[in-house]
């Protein structure tokens, strides 16, 4: 038994694999982070698209 927790202890397989998982998580808030910029920027040039296409954009001559 204490074999085997010595084992488990020292493993190195499982640093690397924690070391991966905090990796990912920080990537994956990140890119979440980027994802709420990115739709509010994509929001607001839509509503500003349709905000000109309401307004006629371009008046006509006449």
């Amino acid at each position: 038994m204490q074999k085997r927790l010595h084992e488990l202890w020292y493993d190195e397989e499982a640093v690397v694999t924690v070391e991966y998982a905090l990796l990912l998580s920080v990537l994956v808030v990140g890119m979440a982070g980027v994802w709420q910029m990115l739709r509010a920027a994509i929001a607001d040039a839509v509503a500003d698209a349709a905000d000109a296409i309401s307004s006629g954009g371009i008046t006509p001559s006449g």
